[in-house]
């Protein structure tokens, strides 16, 4: 008995909202109707009468009182919706129209429904979708106190968002401690170091570490965070390298001895890959770019040579838990760097040929750099006049297409690498396929373009094409997956204030900016026309009024002439 009176008020719910869905136009004629029934007994008629005497009393002050404020409160409704829009990429108004008035109209039950039909047939896209949205480390992140830092200083801004800074934070406490930090006092320190807000207060604990012991998560953290220039970033991770390489021998002996000396394996592990990596940028930055690319190409081997070493022992689950660091250094995105600055083409080749496959995240540095090989064959003679008379060679064929499956991948880099944004300093995590990413990839890469002559005047022309090829990139791609939707909202938590985030698709402006801007607009200009001509106003109003009631007035006789009088009469007395 309960389950049938549950369903008989679900039916009866769902009945009414179907009633209230389409039938709405029904009610309003029929509420209507009783109030045209019912004028005697309401003396409709008498208040109408007296509110039309009122208003032929008011001044045409009033007018232009009313006018203009009614224009004052739709901009301050269009300053805060164009606000809103900018900041959140959405409009407010529709946004609590949505998210409140659409569950009251059983648009809730609607979407649940719909949802649980196709939740089977959405999976993989979602899966895709969260894995599109997650955030990187960026391999090619600058040093913050020998970087960041003088930005800072010469400029006053801050060129790292809190929530960037955040998620360095968590990442250091996730790869630089371990669960037996307590039983050394010197990195008992480091992982409450880690855990700091203020800048100071890490590298005064840092300095405590080094006095009790050489703490190689010390120094890592003074080259980064202290160290003025590279040069003394460099010095600082030597002596780390030396801490960190003593420390990962003694560890490799021991980790087989438990699950505490293997956590501790791990993290010395962690430590060790992390100085070599950021002493080969070192080495980049000062100018030593060969000693980079050794160094890389080492670091590169010992990744590879440790994961098939795990890969023999372990499923891949468990090689990501035990080395997860190693996954998302991707040094070879450092590598493909330093050997396009050393016009080492072919090493290039060489590298994308292990790292440009269907079963490995694609990045922005692969994608662009595999074009740029391929614009270098032909760019140095291309001509788009020469192009449209003869049509496109097979090189050049496989240049364009290379273009469009970059730009496909994250469409924010063109803009940035034609310059026709302007750049800021990287942040030091990335979403990929967003403006972030493609932020990070210009600032290293733009050098690159230019090298090659011929290269950028050839993305110029080609470009653009790749969204006739994806009218609506966020519904269906072309050679990877629907462009995500999330990248705009976490774009603008990794990237700083100042900078206009790139947006794509461009979102169109929302309906209610429009209403409110043309309100706003309608309403001044009738304030202005009503203070400057108040006597010609009047009379376009009451001929407007007139002839706005004047097709209600013609049904109303025509229903009064078809109609018997008697029948009025009976309704009337009701």
């Amino acid at each position: 008995m309960a389950e049938a009176g549950t369903g008989f008020l679900e039916q009866l719910k769902s009945c009414i909202v179907w009633s209230w869905t389409y039938l709405w136009t029904v009610w309003f004629f029929i509420v209507l109707f009783l109030v045209y029934i019912l004028r005697v007994p309401l003396k409709i008629n008498d208040n109408l009468s007296t509110v039309s005497m009122f208003l032929n009393t008011l001044t045409p002050k009033f007018y232009v009182a009313l006018t203009g404020t009614s224009s004052l409160i739709s901009g301050l409704i269009l300053i805060f919706e164009w606000w809103y829009f900018r900041k959140y990429g959405t409009s407010f108004i529709e946004q609590v129209s949505v998210s409140h008035l659409r569950p009251l109209l059983g648009g809730a039950d609607n979407n649940s429904s719909n949802n649980s039909n196709s939740s089977n047939g959405d999976s993989d896209a979602n899966r895709q979708s969260v894995s599109e949205c997650k955030v990187w480390r960026n391999p090619l992140n600058l040093f913050r106190g020998a970087e960041y830092n003088r930005y800072t200083w010469v400029t006053g801004r801050e060129p790292l968002t809190y929530y960037d800074m955040n998620l360095s934070a968590q990442d250091h406490q996730t790869f630089f401690t371990c669960d037996s930090d307590h039983l050394r006092p010197a990195d008992a320190i480091m992982q409450k170091a880690w855990r700091e807000r203020n800048p100071q207060a890490r590298i005064s604990a840092a300095h405590e570490a080094l006095e009790i012991n050489e703490c190689a998560t010390a120094y890592i953290l003074l080259a980064e965070e202290e160290a003025t220039t590279i040069a003394e970033a460099e010095k600082l991770f030597k002596q780390a390298l030396k801490a960190g390489d003593g420390c990962y021998r003694r560890s490799q002996q021991l980790q087989h001895h438990g699950s505490q000396y293997e956590a501790q394996h791990r993290r010395d592990t962690n430590v060790l890959v992390y100085i070599k990596r950021r002493l080969a940028m070192c080495a980049r930055r000062l100018g030593r770019t060969r000693e980079a690319v050794k160094m890389m190409r080492d670091a590169a081997v010992w990744q590879r040579r440790r994961r098939e070493v795990n890969q023999k022992a372990l499923i891949l689950i468990l090689l990501m838990k035990e080395f997860p660091l190693l996954s998302m250094f991707n040094i070879h995105e450092n590598l493909l760097e330093a050997l396009l600055e050393l016009q080492a083409y072919a090493d290039v080749q060489a590298v994308l040929a292990k790292y440009d496959d269907i079963s490995l995240p694609k990045s922005a540095t692969i994608c662009y750099t595999a074009a740029l090989l391929k614009a270098r064959a032909v760019s140095d003679k291309f001509s788009p006049e020469a192009a449209s008379r003869r049509g496109l060679s097979t090189a050049e064929m496989n240049a364009v297409e290379a273009i469009h499956r970059a730009v496909e991948f994250n469409p924010h880099v063109p803009k940035y690498l034609l310059e026709m944004k302007s750049l800021i300093l990287p942040p030091e995590h990335i979403l990929k396929r967003g403006d972030s990413e493609a932020i990070a990839y210009a600032f290293f890469h733009l050098a690159h373009w230019k090298r090659v002559e011929g290269a950028l005047n050839l993305l110029h022309c080609t470009w653009e094409g790749t969204f006739r090829m994806i009218p609506y990139p966020l519904e269906k791609g072309h050679l990877f997956y629907p462009y995500p939707i999330c990248t705009e909202t976490a774009d603008r938590e990794l990237l700083p204030s100042f900078h206009e985030v790139s947006v794509y698709p461009k979102k169109e402006l929302p309906f209610f900016i429009l209403f409110t801007a043309g309100l706003c607009s309608f309403t001044a200009m009738l304030a202005l026309l009503t203070h400057q001509f108040p006597e010609l106003m009047g009379v376009f109003a009451k001929a407007f009024l007139s002839t706005l009631f004047a097709p209600l007035n013609f049904v109303m006789e025509k229903v009064e002439s078809i109609l018997p009088s008697s029948l009025w009469h009976q309704l009337t007395r009701i």
